[in-house]
């Protein structure tokens, strides 16, 4: 029972409308939390072990928070530890908690695991006494991700996830970490967020996601040397400090899928810019579009997308009511987002889900619509 429990954490999921697979090259993205994510109820212990359940997958997970993580498990607790681990560089953590978490949603291109590290992290230190500010989370969260778990991602999911408003929009600086709520203009249409999970789940770190970001950093790297330019170490090399003149400059002479990647960076900053225009002036038609044309170019671009996913965007880019959406996540397995007119939610999901299970029968017992709505970030309740 919840009620047994004297803290509860809500850390939701988030979508990404524009800005996507760029964080880790320190490039523009835009997100949005929505309604459902995931819930963490605990008690503070007196003492430093960490006992934690879940409703979402199975076993339990026991550790000491005061003593160094020993080697991954592979399993639903290694985000705790990862939590711990990156929380124990900078504190020293002395009490531990118990509890247990659930998931609202199936996994797979929400950012759930992102969701679950912030989750524990305001857990931790909450019960060590420690006082983080919003973007101290983002930071952590990302460093156990990165480090402890081995994904080589940005701060998209953590500061969507960490800092939204529900009544904005995240517009946030990868290279600077500079970012603002850009409020919704009143004269903007009403929209709803659709999630429509193929019925395939994913696992980034075994995917190509991390390849994809060594890429980026090749198709750096080739323009670099190609100018006689620096070169950085590898880990500090990122698009982001290239100019779009020297790629335009060097596109057609290194390898063609380096320059895809980097098309899509530099395509994707240019789209960033103009849907916080759209944004701004309420124009949902225009940053919808936008959504719809990132979606291409990770297609083309980045190549990502699993043939579930392409035909689940390709069935719904027409459909009556959909001003735009891109895949979710990292766009290999997982979910495809769209914002959508609230009166045609109805026809909508009747339209796809025939259409999509006419292609793919065999996912008729996993594929799934959800219709979510923007919210505020991670939080006490």
């Amino acid at each position: 029972m919840t009620s047994n429990y004297e803290y509860h954490i809500f850390s939701p999921y988030r979508v990404c409308p524009v800005g996507a697979h760029v964080d880790h090259q320190h490039g523009l993205v835009t997100g949005f939390a929505i309604d459902k994510g995931v819930d963490l109820w605990f008690n503070v212990r007196e003492d430093s072990t960490v006992k934690l359940s879940s409703r979402t997958f199975e076993g339990n997970v026991e550790f000491e928070i005061d003593k160094a993580s020993q080697v991954k498990e592979g399993m639903w607790g290694d985000y705790a530890r990862g939590a711990k681990f990156a929380l124990r560089k900078r504190f020293e953590l002395t009490r531990g908690i118990e509890g247990v978490t659930q998931g609202s949603l199936p996994v797979g291109g929400l950012s759930s695991s992102a969701a679950v590290l912030i989750a524990y992290v305001m857990a931790f230190a909450k019960a060590n006494d420690i006082k983080l500010r919003p973007f101290e989370i983002v930071k952590i969260a990302s460093e156990a991700e990165r480090e402890y778990i081995g994904l080589n991602n940005g701060l998209l999911d953590q500061s969507c996830i960490a800092l939204s408003e529900k009544d904005g929009l995240l517009f946030l600086d990868c290279d600077t970490n500079e970012y603002r709520i850009i409020k919704r203009n009143p004269n903007m249409p009403a929209f709803e967020i659709g999630i429509f999970f193929s019925g395939l789940t994913r696992n980034l770190v075994n995917s190509d996601y991390n390849l994809r970001v060594y890429e980026c950093k090749c198709a750096a790297w080739n323009m670099l040397a190609y100018k006689d330019q620096p070169l950085k170490i590898f880990d500090k090399t990122f698009l982001r400090d290239v100019p779009k003149s020297t790629f335009d400059e060097t596109r057609d002479i290194m390898p063609r899928r380096f320059a895809r990647r980097a098309e899509h960076f530099y395509s994707e900053y240019r789209r960033v810019r103009q849907g916080v225009t759209a944004w701004e002036t309420g124009n949902l038609q225009l940053f919808g579009k936008l959504s719809f044309d990132s979606c291409e170019s990770s297609i083309h671009n980045y190549e990502c997308g699993s043939p579930e996913l392409i035909s689940i965007y390709e069935i719904m880019r027409p459909l009556k009511g959909v001003y735009g959406g891109r895949f979710s996540g990292a766009g290999f397995k997982g979910a495809v987002i769209a914002l959508v007119d609230p009166a045609e939610k109805g026809n909508i999901e009747q339209a796809l889900t025939r259409q999509y299970l006419e292609r793919f029968p065999e996912y008729e017992q996993t594929f799934k619509v959800f219709w979510v709505k923007p919210d505020d970030g991670a939080r006490f309740v």
